[in-house]
C-alpha cells in the first residue's frame, strides 16, 4: 500500500508542503514548468535550493506580475484581517502601501470557483482545491460571526495562495497514495501581529481549522501553522499519529524562509507499507445443553474482554441432538483469557485451537459533526481499495430522532456530507 507521511513538527504552509510534495516527483523541475502552464493569471512558480540547520531542501516562491508577495516577510505570518471581514486568506503579511499598490480588490467562493474551472486541471484536483477553500472560508465565517457567503478573500495574494492550493491539490492527485499519515502539527507559540491588532498563536481561524487535529505549541515563538497549511491537512490527512512501519522510496523537504532554531522546514515521506496480515487463534467448541439467552451472554462477555470476534453456527451432534458450534477468535496474547472466560460462562468441556492468518484492512474511525448530531465515519484501506461507512448505532440515532428508515437517515448523512464538502 502506498503512504504519504507528512511530518509537520515545524508546522505547516501551503508553500512548504507544495516544496516537500515537488521533491518525491522523479522530475521536480519538469513539475514546475508544468504548474507555470497552467494559466494561473500573473502567477509564476519558482522553486530554488535552501539549506536549514545543515539540511539541503528546496523552497517553493511564486510571483504575481513578477512581484514575490512574501517579500517582505516569511511565510509564517498571519492572513491579514480586513474590514468587512475581506479576508486575506494566504500565508503571508503583506505592507500597507504594498496592498494599495495592488488594489483592495476582493474574491469570494464564487470567483475561487471560476478561476479554478477556468484552468487545465483533472475534475478532482479543482474539487479538492474547492474544498480547502471552503474549510478556509467556513473557519472565517465561525470566527467572525458572518455567513460564509460574506466571506471575502483579499485580492491581493489571493494568486499566489490559490498557486499554492493548487499546487498542492495537483501533487497529491500526481502522487496517489492510498494513505496519508500526519504527525501531531506543531502550531507554534505567542502572538503574532495583524493588521488591527495583535493575535494569540495559532491565529484565530487557523485555530477554528485545527479543531479536531493533534497539536501542540512547541518552544517556537512564531507563527508555525497557516490557514491554508491546516486546511490542506485537514482535508487530506486520513490519520495523525508518528510513523508507522513503511519503506520509504522518496523524502522531500520543503523549506520556508526565516531561520529558526530548528530547522524550517515540512518533510514528506512516500514508500510502500506492507497491507495488513497477522497470526490469529481460533478458539472453537460443541454446545447442547446451553439455552439461546445463556449462549448470548457468553458471546457478549468474550466481546467485551477482547475478542476479535465470536459467531455460533448450528451443528447436529451425538443422538441427534441440534447444537451450537461456539467460535471466537482472539489475538494470541488472549488465549488464555479467552479460554477462562469460555470455561466459566459456557458449559462446554473442551475447546479446540486453530491458529490461522488474517489478512484485513487499515482502519480508523473519525467523527463528522453534522446537523444531525456527531455521525462516527470508519474508513478501511488496504489491498488497492478505500472503504468508507457510517457507525450503524449513529444512523440508528437519526432515523428514530428524525422518523426516519436507516435508508433515509444514511443518505441524508451522505447528502449533508457532500454539500459541506463543496
Amino acid at each position: 500500500m502506498k503512504l504519504l507521511y507528512l511530518d509537520c513538527s515545524m508546522g505547516a504552509a501551503g508553500d512548504m508542503l507544495t516544496a516537500a510534495l515537488t521533491a518525491l516527483l522523479p522530475d521536480p523541475n519538469g513539475f514546475i514548468k508544468e504548474l507555470n502552464a497552467l494559466g494561473i493569471p500573473e502567477v509564476e512558480y519558482h522553486k530554488t535550493p535552501s539549506v536549514k540547520c545543515g539540511i539541503t531542501g528546496s523552497r517553493i516562491s511564486v510571483t504575481v506580475n513578477g512581484v514575490e508577495e512574501c517579500a517582505h516577510e516569511h511565510e509564517h505570518h498571519h492572513e491579514h484581517e480586513h474590514e468587512h471581514y475581506h479576508e486575506h486568506e494566504h500565508e503571508h503579511e503583506h505592507h500597507h502601501e504594498h496592498e494599495h499598490e495592488h488594489g483592495h480588490r476582493h474574491t469570494g467562493m464564487s470567483e475561487i470557483k471560476r478561476i479554478l474551472s477556468g484552468l487545465s486541471l483533472p475534475e478532482k484536483v479543482k474539487s479538492d482545491a474547492a474544498r480547502v477553500y471552503r474549510i478556509i472560508a467556513d473557519a472565517e465565517s465561525a470566527v467572525h460571526g458572518v455567513p460564509v457567503e460574506q466571506i471575502h478573500f483579499h485580492e491581493v495574494g489571493n494568486k499566489d495562495a490559490i498557486a499554492d492550493v493548487v499546487a498542492v491539490c495537483l501533487l497529491m492527485y500526481r502522487l496517489a497514495p492510498d494513505e496519508v499519515v500526519v504527525s501531531p502539527i506543531c502550531t507554534g507559540s505567542g502572538q503574532v501581529k495583524c493588521a488591527h491588532g495583535v493575535l494569540p498563536v495559532p491565529a484565530p481561524a487557523t485555530a477554528h481549522i485545527l479543531q479536531g487535529m493533534p497539536i501542540y505549541a512547541g518552544e517556537i515563538k512564531c507563527e508555525l501553522c497557516t490557514p491554508t497549511g491546516a486546511a490542506l491537512i485537514k482535508h487530506f490527512a486520513d490519520r495523525f499519529g508518528t510513523m508507522p512501519l513503511m519503506r520509504v522510496s522518496a523524502t522531500g523537504y520543503g523549506m520556508g524562509s526565516k531561520d529558526l532554531p530548528a530547522a524550517n522546514c515540512v518533510r514528506a515521506m512516500l514508500g510502500e507499507t506492507e497491507d495488513r496480515e497477522d497470526e490469529a487463534v481460533e478458539l472453537s467448541c460443541n454446545i447442547d445443553d446451553m439455552t439461546a439467552e445463556e449462549i448470548g451472554c457468553a458471546s457478549a462477555l468474550l466481546l467485551q474482554n477482547g475478542a476479535k470476534d465470536v459467531y455460533t453456527v448450528p451443528i447436529g451432534m451425538k443422538k441427534s441432538r441440534p447444537g451450537i458450534l461456539l467460535n471466537v477468535i482472539c489475538d494470541k496474547a488472549d488465549r488464555e483469557k479467552m479460554l477462562c472466560l469460555i470455561f466459566k460462562h459456557t458449559s462446554t468441556l473442551g475447546v479446540r485451537e486453530h491458529i490461522f492468518r488474517r489478512y484485513i484492512l487499515e482502519r480508523n474511525t473519525d467523527t463528522l459533526h453534522t446537523k444531525y448530531g456527531e455521525v462516527r465515519r470508519k474508513t478501511s484501506v488496504g489491498y488497492g481499495v478505500k472503504r468508507e461507512k457510517y457507525e450503524y448505532d449513529d444512523i440508528v440515532r437519526i432515523a428514530e430522532e428524525n422518523g426516519m428508515s436507516l435508508s433515509e437517515a444514511r443518505r441524508a448523512v451522505s447528502d449533508w456530507e457532500r454539500e459541506n464538502d463543496e
